[in-house]
């Protein structure tokens, strides 16, 4: 057998103390982590919702709030097509239904000129449908959205939230959260580990839709004043019974912020926001034009502030203040970082999964696991002797280097993934199994036994990769195309199966080649 390349042995040697060095933090305690110096890896296997505990939820996107948003986009969008400079078309009692946007022109004879204006309102859907028909009849003019239009809007909405969802769970550093669709308009989320619950469901729960709008002056603020046309009157956020009336217009939205950062004012913690190019430039232009007059700022309808704007704002930055703690700013800035949700998220079903299940599911994997190692140990040394136990250590290296590539990537492991490390157990010997009965053939055939250990090796290589290859193959369908436990198991299936054909081709023939070099055997007891 020829001797073990120098550059395998340097490779073996340093993936082998990979596996051993990002393998012991999972042995010892986050307050010994925590001492260590920062060049020391200290990263621990991220454990799943079975494991360790946490928040299920099961949330709806406000079917109704999507079609009222999009019924009142399409008003906006009648206004804007009738009202051109210096040719308006007549019109009155604009609004909808919930149903069907409608209005009467003052003119009937201006009928086709509005469905022209209003045809850019309606589009060619992939059915060959318009998206709104438009109808008229003795000037009385309707637009009716299609059925299909409605449910790719809200299916736009429900993809959508599911990534400001994303958004605002990552900002709270929770560790692989599982966030997926269900069914059409409902959104499954899964939340590891997390202590406090209240907390997550509020973040979710705020729609955070941020505005400024003008206070209407001329308005008279008692629950008993007339609210002008153009304007709407809003609770103060902090349920104190007082109320502004503010102008329907806005005047600059949430959706041109930058970021937002929760700090100090005097004090006081604030949210400090920073409008990108378009938002500086109409905030600025807002407050220049109105100078001496209150702006409210209004989160969710509901207003938290309405200071008098003092000077021209031109820098694109602003301070939000509304007698907040320091909790409260803080999540106010995450919400807003992450971008408002466009529909309100109900909460369907929570679920609250204690580590007490997680602790007795990491037993029965441990023991699990310890019954498989040694059964497949024993079997080894029992049918191979000391090639069995070539074949054990390789399988112990194996065994390291899935928990240091778990730990790495930052993957979750589930309970299906422990399943997936026992079934790696049993599937990681096959390779050597292999190797071995092959070995045993060429020494039948007459071989010394240094050409029998190189002919095993080299002719046992092609079924290997192909054994694997193809289980592979279906462990990676299964991580592609599954979800939740499916991926979970996949994914430690994928890890064990690179590692195994690494220790079975590598490591094993490494320990073999020392030994035989050594000893140079006349015969082998195979």
């Amino acid at each position: 057998m020829n001797r073990f390349p120098t550059w395998k042995i340097i490779v073996v040697a340093i993936v082998c103390a990979f596996g051993v060095i990002y393998t012991l933090p999972n042995f010892v305690s986050k307050s010994v982590l925590s001492g260590l110096p920062d060049w020391m890896p200290t990263k621990q296997v991220n454990l799943g919702l079975d494991l360790q505990g946490g928040s299920h939820l099961l949330l709806q996107v406000d079917a109704g709030a999507v079609k009222t948003k999009m019924m009142d986009s399409l008003v906006d969008g009648v206004r804007d097509s009738l009202r051109q400079q210096g040719d308006n078309v007549g019109y009155r009692d604009l609004g909808h239904n919930g149903e069907v946007v409608s209005f009467t022109l003052r003119d009937p004879a201006d009928e086709d000129k509005a469905r022209e204006r209003l045809s850019d309102l309606s589009n060619i859907m992939a059915n060959g449908q318009r998206d709104v028909v438009i109808a008229s009849d003795d000037g009385r003019v309707t637009l009716t959205p299609s059925e299909a239009a409605i449910i790719a809007r809200l299916s736009a909405a429900v993809d959508q939230s599911i990534e400001i969802v994303r958004r605002r769970v990552d900002e709270t550093g929770v560790n692989e959260p599982t966030i997926q669709r269900q069914g059409t308009d409902r959104i499954l989320v899964q939340l590891p580990g997390v202590d406090d619950p209240d907390r997550i469901k509020r973040l979710l729960g705020e729609t955070a839709q941020l505005t400024f709008h003008l206070v209407d002056l001329t308005a008279d603020v008692g629950a008993a004043g007339r609210v002008p046309p153009g304007s709407k009157r809003l609770p103060a956020i902090e349920e104190n019974g007082r109320t502004y009336i503010i102008k329907s217009r806005v005047m600059v939205s949430g959706e041109n912020l930058e970021d937002a950062q929760a700090t100090f004012q005097q004090g006081q913690p604030v949210v400090s926001i920073r409008f990108d190019g378009l938002g500086a430039k109409q905030f600025g232009r807002a407050t220049t034009e109105n100078v001496g007059k209150p702006f409210a700022i209004v989160l969710d309808n509901k207003v938290v502030s309405a200071p008098r704007i003092n000077e021209p704002i031109l820098g694109g930055s602003a301070v939000i203040s509304g007698g907040f703690n320091v909790e409260g700013a803080q999540d106010l800035a995450l919400l807003l970082r992450a971008g408002a949700l466009p529909a309100p998220l109900d909460i369907l079903e929570e679920r609250s999964v204690g580590p007490d299940l997680g602790a007795d599911s990491i037993a029965a994997g441990e023991i699990a696991g310890i019954i498989g190692i040694i059964a497949v140990a024993v079997f080894m040394i029992a049918s191979y002797g000391l090639f069995g136990i070539f074949a054990n250590v390789a399988l112990a290296m194996n065994i390291f280097l899935i928990m240091a590539v778990l730990s790495v990537l930052g993957a979750t492991l589930t309970l299906p993934g422990i399943a997936g490390i026992v079934l790696t157990i049993g599937m990681a010997v096959d390779a050597n199994v292999l190797i071995f009965e092959r070995i045993r053939e060429e020494i039948r055939v007459g071989k010394s036994p240094l050409n029998a250990v190189e002919a095993g090796f080299a002719r046992a290589f092609t079924t290997i990769i192909d054994a694997n290859v193809t289980t592979g193959i279906a462990a990676t369908i299964l991580f592609v195309m599954g979800s939740g436990p499916v991926k979970g198991f996949a994914v430690t299936l994928l890890i064990g199966i690179i590692s195994s054909m690494f220790t079975a081709i590598m490591l094993s023939r490494m320990l073999i080649s020392f030994w035989m070099q050594r000893k140079r055997p006349k015969t082998l007891e195979i």
